[in-house]
């Protein structure tokens, strides 16, 4: 059997890659992927809590993130495409559509 330690470790290990994502990369896409990575940490650790812990709850709320990660997923594509298709450009700190 797998500790809960293992599972913890991985989290972290995932966690911290999406967080250097969204710190260090300038690509929208790239920042948006980092935040998906950043959820499914957050997920992998909800779900072994529960696990440990005989608790359906962890795991419920893993689906949950799952259904908001797909909508911000979507919306977050949504928005690359408007921006690509007005500037032609994906880099975040090019993006200054809304200062006068």
């Amino acid at each position: 059997m797998v500790p809960l330690s293992a599972y913890i470790a991985v989290g972290a290990v995932l966690f911290i890659t999406g967080m250097l994502g969204v710190l260090i990369r300038r690509n929208f896409i790239i920042v948006l992927m980092s935040v998906e990575i950043m959820l499914n940490a957050a997920n992998i650790n909800l779900v072994a809590f529960s696990y440990y812990l005989e608790s359906m709850a962890g795991q419920l709320v893993a689906l949950f993130i799952i259904a908001i990660a797909a909508g911000e997923a979507a919306i977050g594509l949504a928005i690359i495409i408007v921006v690509f298709r007005g500037k032609i450009s994906t880099n975040v700190d090019e993006m200054n559509l809304l200062k006068w």
